[in-house]
């Protein structure tokens, strides 16, 4: 967990000081410092310029914040999901909260338009994941049983659905918005502004106060749906109640930085062999790791092919690959 913590500090800097334009680390504290109020005067040399002060703290900082807000958001997601439905591969693509966010924001790049200003996509991305979450569990709720299996193909229908909507709108849709399609669909932080980064705040908050909230409760599902019961947690509704609260946290998370997969997979295996498998340090450790992860992810994408920009997805799934690779053969041996 400090471990965590230091990753954070030093990734979080690193993150401000590197991009297009690398800045000094001693300008970036200096200039962070006379933001907070913490030095009346910015150190002699290039932050004295009042446009480099303006790019830190306008521009880098609130990315760096917005990185931290989903990484952890979405690590939490998926010890939360992995959890509820006893399924080790669970996590917001599987049950169709992505897809439908992507299928939300696609619809306007390509044929509505910004109807509401620079608030359409997020309020478009956050309409489809809240639609494929109702249509998941309207599924569940006509067949026989609530078991987490039947959840989990209610997902993957509505998810294959809801991809298939998206690559419909992009090629009936305006071919010359074929590239920001691409590019939200994979993920991306260059959206990230001061008065957005409460929303990934709000998402991350959510699911994390849940989770931490029921702790007790979701380590009650580890001996088993039938020993939960027996201590008196109400299995059915609260696996309900914990993919709400996570289709809503998933989609304003996906509705400020776009598709981001692998990260709600891979943390939770990551922090349980370090933490153990109880929720109280699980959670704690997935949010701190999943804010690693993303800022790291971050970094790469904005400095691997200077002065473009990579789609964020691209680097956490290249490592989700690696480390679902990695799994198998582990699990072989």
């Amino acid at each position: 967990m400090a471990a965590g913590a230091a990753a954070i500090a030093a990734l979080a800097l690193l993150s401000i000081a590197y991009g297009s334009t690398v800045i000094a680390l001693s300008d970036v504290i200096a200039a962070l410092g006379h933001a907070a109020g913490l030095d009346g005067d910015l150190v002699p040399g290039s932050v004295g310029n009042i446009p480099v002060a303006k790019i830190i703290v306008d521009l880098r900082l609130p990315r760096t914040i917005m990185a931290i807000c989903v990484g952890a958001g979405l690590g939490v997601i998926g010890a939360l999901l992995q959890t509820v439905t006893r399924n080790d591969l669970a996590d917001p693509f599987l049950f169709g909260l992505s897809s439908g966010a992507a299928a939300g924001a696609v619809s306007v790049i390509t044929i509505f338009g910004d109807q509401f200003g620079i608030w359409t996509l997020p309020v478009a991305a956050f309409t489809g994941g809240i639609l494929a979450a109702g249509i998941v569990l309207l599924l569940v709720s006509r067949v026989r049983g609530q078991g987490p299996e039947r959840l989990i193909l209610a997902g993957l229908a509505v998810s294959f659905m809801f991809i298939a909507l998206t690559n419909y709108l992009v090629f009936a849709g305006d071919q010359r918005a074929a590239h920001s399609v691409l590019f939200w669909t994979m993920g991306g932080l260059g959206l990230a502004r001061w008065d957005n980064v409460g929303l990934a705040a709000l998402g991350a908050g959510t699911i994390l106060a849940y989770a931490l909230w029921n702790h007790r409760k979701l380590d009650a599902f580890l001996a088993g749906e039938n020993a939960a019961e027996s201590l008196g947690v109400p299995v059915v509704r609260m696996r309900r109640t914990a993919f709400l609260v996570a289709a809503f946290s998933t989609a304003i998370l996906v509705s400020v930085a776009g598709v981001i997969g692998f990260v709600g997979l891979m943390i939770p295996h990551l922090s349980r062999p370090l933490v153990g498998p109880l929720h109280l340090r699980l959670i704690a450790s997935c949010a701190l790791f999943g804010a690693v992860l993303l800022l790291a992810s971050d970094l790469l994408a904005r400095t691997l092919l200077p002065p473009q920009e990579l789609p964020i997805g691209i680097i956490t799934s290249s490592v989700g690959a690696f480390f679902v690779v990695t799994m198998l053969i582990r699990n072989r041996s």
